[in-house]
């Protein structure tokens, strides 16, 4: 819950006039609802994509105050962020919840980017894998061989998130592995590689470069440094 609708277009703007003709980059930005439409405005012809940070997973009716995933398509939005810790912890999403609005999205031509990750407590308790592979499971059951290629899975751990540690990137890239093996056994080995997998958890320009190194890590998920143009172009720019 950050920028107002003109902060979101002024950082849009900046970041547009930086990368124009980059058209290899693959920039996805998830404002809040009320940004949608004028960000997905101000970033035609650039290779930014605009993301919903959450989605109901009713199509209509009496649902005061949600927004669903053909409102969320009908505004130009490419992907939806569904599952984020946040969500579950704040506003008691449970698994089930998170695989009702990833086939709604599904549904709707919308990339779903579901995110996973274990507490502090779990990772000491040695729960990690099974945490993570529970709520991948979950949040893809019912979901086709030929949608998955369409989602993209974000490992998350809730320890990592908006506290400035990070896990490293031989822990994340471990994960990540064991997460692209147990897709491979939901699917089959050439659907687990078309499934893109990021890392989110305090990601910034001192980490990205290690990150991406790594063989299973497709790319990041950014929370606190995508907030300013210049830390969130150090990230995208880390290998120049």
């Amino acid at each position: 819950m950050n920028k107002t609708v003109s902060e979101t277009i002024r950082m849009i703007t900046e970041i547009k006039g930086i990368i124009s003709g980059k058209q290899e980059l693959e920039i996805v930005i998830a404002p809040s609802f009320v940004s949608l439409h004028p960000a997905e405005i101000a970033a035609q012809g650039t290779p930014i994509q605009i993301a919903a940070q959450n989605v109901f997973h009713e199509e209509n009716g009496p649902f005061t105050g949600e927004v669903s995933a053909a409102m969320l398509a009908d505004v130009g939005c490419r992907y939806v962020i569904v599952g984020h810790s946040e969500r579950r912890e704040l506003f008691g999403e449970t698994d089930q919840v998170v695989n009702k609005k990833i086939r709604s999205i599904l549904e709707n031509e919308l990339g779903p980017l579901l995110c996973i990750g274990e507490s502090a407590v779990q990772r000491e308790q040695g729960k990690a894998f099974e945490v993570v592979e529970n709520q991948m499971r979950e949040g893809l059951r019912g979901v086709s061989e030929v949608d998955a290629s369409q989602v993209i899975i974000a490992y998350e751990p809730v320890w990592a998130i908006g506290t400035g540690e990070t896990a490293t990137p031989q822990v994340a890239q471990e994960v990540h592995h064991f997460l692209r093996e147990k897709l491979a056994i939901i699917f089959r080995k050439d659907v687990s590689q078309k499934i893109r997998l990021v890392y989110g958890g305090s990601v910034n320009k001192e980490n990205i470069k290690e990150m991406m190194t790594q063989p299973d890590i497709d790319g990041v998920l950014v929370g606190a440094a995508s907030l300013e143009t210049k830390s969130f172009l150090d990230i995208i720019y880390y290998n120049e």
